[in-house]
């Protein structure tokens, strides 16, 4: 029989089956040269000089090898921008959205795209590592620091994280993927012993880390402060050096967090290459005496410096060996300011949106079937397919309509998480600015309504402030800008010809131009001796003490002190100082200085606010309450005690929705908030952090210019409904007595109904899932937009084994998704391949995988409560 004749696509096919060769074969030769550049650099060092690149010179930097052409290699935090080794807004940084923002957009490559943008960032700031991405779960909602980790889901968190380093490295920075492992809270986080079953470590807390590694290849992973049963993680032996090197293939550098390295000896044995913060740390000198004294191997010591080698290789900073990514291979450059609105638009995850009410008598529309909350089935307006309603969903908004804005997060919105996240971006929208710039002139109305805090905060609004530094006798060394009444000054980030050593105070000065008349509050956050003077008078001249403080970061992040009030006018500028004398008898867990200014307007009482709101929602159309948390409820450095949003919040929706059916809620949070009030209100959105063009992103959405694009990457509920909420431990250790069961799988073991269900989120459109079909472990899903409008679905698909509950087994756990976008009556087909993971539990007996044969359900839906179609699989 004749050959039949290639076709086109074909032999489109081989070329490119062909071109994928060339570029493996390329990329072999050059990995090989870059390890013969490290081996003979390798080769170059002696003890003394392989010990001290180990440790950190200052507290970002490495230090430079001139004898082997190793430049200084350069860290910074970062998950959501790069704030480079000055904590200044002299350097601005673009600030995106919070890491659970970037989870609820549920799309691999977008987060691909927000790691190519901060490796952008990385290379204009001259930093060569970024210490991100997070990917420990959201074990409990009570953790403090979740917005700036992904997800419950070990799934979804290895695939967006995978996205994110393959982002970043493709513009030839380097990620360390942390907290190395079971860093799920924040009480007692330096010394925390975590009790973590095997089964549970491998198949949740490892899960996204062992995804990372294989499917991005990670040039670094930070490991975590806290103990895994019994033992520190910048000790474990087992969990580094059999798991993650061994079973993994992981190549990369292994660093501490900062200040989480404490032994000399175990540190380097349990494969910790780098200790940082320098100068002063574990390995240095320490190390290299150790190796002479017969303590540490030598070659252990090789090893920890070829891993570092190997990292200044690929990012660039050692002699004679190819960058992993040359110049000309870089990503185009990258629109910073539009990424950060399109990923906040996409973030939005809107979980409520009744029919919107005609009457404006103050009767209530019917109330909507309750689908709309997540946790029926339901399409993306709330109605099942081919349920009409009449009447419009509030959302979006009728442009021509009036709309009354309130909140104080409105007008001064909280767009990223506290702590060492924190960047400083060139501007901020807030939903005020948004919403003024969307809409026509006089159609807007803003009032306060209530404030999420009655504490003092860094001074900012209004404030035009500089940092003065002087030595003992008062001459003054340098001066550097602030962009709010914080001083966070750590290691070398000080203004030009200013150091420690010299440095004896820091006066905080400028002007205050307030935007009310009244009572104002100054007051100080830190420790040690202050004065403080507004308008020539002094308010404070004292020292504020140390306390007993757990973690010694919470003296920095602490409650500020109210020092005394100062009547002022509207518009008319006043003189302020702040002026701090260094204690340098009192030992500080960093090189650094940190401490604040802070402020707080003219109170009015909260039912005058409320008040107010109400009269402002009764003459609009449409009201918008935007409600939120603050940095003293999510921050770095303490877990929360409760869910509930602070202040008259809660008070503050149940008016204005008894007065305007029309209420839309956004809510401004990291991570889950209670929302007592939510079957009250025709619409909520959730808007997380929403990062620096959050405002200009929320009002797309509410105008119906975008669709709100997110679906939840974390179950909401009430915290007395939460299946798991310890995060405090006794006498040191914390159990993780759920085992697997953890976030949506725990909710559903207790036959407990979240406020929100995983996965859940509506849209502008309407979807019906036509069919399915199973081939082997390939499901082809075809979805038909049903709606009137262009929209994207997320379908997911999920794993259900007939055993689970003999085999101890989650009923259900994501297996795969997929987005999609559609014009209205489009067909579309999404192919999702079932993981073998997906298939396989571990076997603690045999400490191995365990591949589970038996019948599965293949649930395809919108939602875990939104399944839409089921086939049957036998493997």
């Amino acid at each position: 029989m004749a050959a039949s004749k290639p076709t086109e696509a074909t032999r489109a096919d081989g070329d490119q089956v062909r071109g994928q060769a060339r570029d493996q074969a390329r990329d072999q030769a050059r990995g090989q040269a870059r390890e013969a550049a490290v081996e003979a650099a390798l080769g170059k060092l002696d003890l003394d000089a392989k010990a001290r690149l180990l440790g950190g010179r200052t507290m970002w930097e490495l230090h430079a090898l001139p004898e082997i052409g190793l430049a200084p290699l350069v860290m910074s935090d970062g998950p959501i921008g790069v704030r480079g080794v000055r904590w200044t807004a002299d350097d601005p940084s673009v600030a995106l959205p919070s890491p659970t923002a970037l989870a609820a957009t549920w799309d691999q490559d977008l987060s691909r795209r927000a790691g190519a943008l901060l490796a952008q960032e990385a290379r204009r700031k001259g930093v060569h590592v970024l210490l991100a991405p997070t990917v420990n779960l959201h074990r409990s909602p009570l953790g403090g620091r979740h917005f700036e980790a992904y997800s419950e889901d070990p799934y979804l968190t290895g695939v967006i994280g995978t996205g994110y380093v393959q982002g970043v490295q493709s513009g030839g920075v380097g990620t360390t993927v942390k907290h190395f492992v079971a860093n799920d809270a924040e009480t007692d986080r330096f010394t925390v012993d975590n009790k973590v079953a095997p089964r549970a470590l491998r198949e949740l807390y490892l899960a996204p880390f062992e995804a990372i590694v294989a499917n991005a290849h990670p040039w670094g992973i930070m490991t975590a402060y806290n103990q895994v049963n019994g033992v520190t993680m910048t000790e474990h032996r087992h969990l580094v050096n059999d798991v993650l090197r061994g079973e993994w293939g992981f190549d990369g550098y292994n660093v501490s967090d900062w200040m989480a390295a404490r032994s000399t000896v175990r540190d380097i044995e349990g494969g910790l290459d780098v200790a940082m913060p320098g100068p002063a740390t574990v390995y240095g000198e320490p190390l290299a005496a150790a190796v002479r004294a017969g303590e540490v191997p030598e070659e252990t010591v090789d090893e920890a410096v070829r891993n570092v080698l190997r990292l200044a290789a690929r990012v660039g900073v050692l002699e004679g060996a190819e960058p992993a990514v040359r110049p000309e291979d870089l990503p185009a450059e990258i629109d910073g300011e539009a990424l950060a609105r399109e990923v906040a638009r996409r973030a939005f995850v809107l979980v409520r949106n009744e029919v919107r009410d005609e009457v404006r008598d103050g009767v209530r529309g019917e109330p909507g079937d309750g689908t709309s909350d997540g946790t029926r089935a339901g399409a993306s307006d709330g109605t099942r397919d081919g349920e009409k309603r009449e009447g419009s969903r509030v959302l979006p908004l009728n442009p021509a309509g009036t709309v009354a804005l309130i909140g104080a997060a409105a007008r001064d919105a909280r767009v990223l998480g506290g702590g060492s996240a924190t960047v400083f971006p060139a501007r901020v929208v807030s939903p005020l600015d948004g919403l003024t710039a969307a809409l026509p002139d006089g159609t807007l109305t803003y009032v306060v309504g209530a404030d999420p805090s009655d504490e003092l905060t860094p001074a900012d609004k209004g404030f035009e402030l500089r940092a003065v530094c002087r030595d003992a006798a008062g001459t003054v060394l340098g001066e550097g800008s602030l962009p709010t009444g914080q001083v966070q000054w750590i290691g070398d980030d000080l203004p030009e010809g200013v150091t420690h050593e010299a440095m004896a105070s820091i006066e905080v000065v400028g002007t205050f131009t307030p935007r009310e008349s009244g009572e104002h509050a100054f007051g100080t956050r830190g420790l040690g001796a202050f004065t403080l003077t507004v308008g020539g008078q002094v308010l404070f001249d004292g020292v504020q003490p140390m306390g007993a403080e757990a973690d010694p970061f919470e003296a920095f992040f602490g409650s500020p002190v109210d020092r005394g009030t100062v009547a002022l006018t509207a518009g008319e500028p006043v003189e302020v100082s702040l002026r701090h004398h260094l204690d340098k008898d009192r030992a500080t867990p960093l090189p650094g200085v940190m401490f604040s200014f802070v402020h707080l307007g003219p109170q009015r009482g909260a039912e005058e606010l409320i008040a107010e709101a109400v009269e402002a929602a009764r003459g609009a159309d449409t009201a918008v309450v935007v409600v939120a948390t603050t940095e003293r409820v999510e921050s770095e450095g303490f877990d929360r005690q409760d869910l509930r949003l602070p202040g008259r919040q809660d008070d503050l929706v149940r008016a204005v929705a008894a007065a305007n059916p029309n209420t839309v809620v956004v809510v401004n949070s990291g991570s889950p908030v209670e929302l007592p009030w939510r079957d009250d209100v025709a619409a909520v959105l959730l808007g997380w952090f929403p990062g620096q063009e959050g405002g200009a992103a929320l009002a797309d959405v509410l105008l119906g210019a975008e669709e709100p694009g997110g679906r939840l990457p974390t179950t909401w509920g009430d915290l007395a409904a939460a299946p798991v909420t310890r995060v405090t431990p006794e006498n040191g250790e914390l159990a993780y007595t759920e085992g697997v069961f953890i976030g949506y799988p725990a909710w559903e073991q207790a036959g407990a109904t979240p406020s929100y269900a995983f996965g859940h989120g509506l849209g502008y459109t309407d979807w019906t899932y036509e069919s399915m079909a199973v081939e082997g472990t390939t499901v082809t899903v075809r979805v038909r937009n049903s709606g009137a409008r262009t929209g994207r679905e997320v379908v997911q698909v999920y794993l259900a084994p007939a055993d689970a509950g003999a085999t101890g087994r989650p009923a259900r756990r994501l297996a795969g998704f997929a987005g999609v976008e559609a014009a209205p009556g489009e067909s579309v087909e999404v192919t999702v391949e079932l993981p073998r993971r997906a298939f396989e539990t571990w076997d603690e007996t045999t400490g191995s995988w365990a591949y589970r044969s038996g019948r599965y359900e293949i649930e395809a839906g919108r939602s875990l409560t939104d399944r839409r179609l089921t086939e049957t699989l036998a493997v």
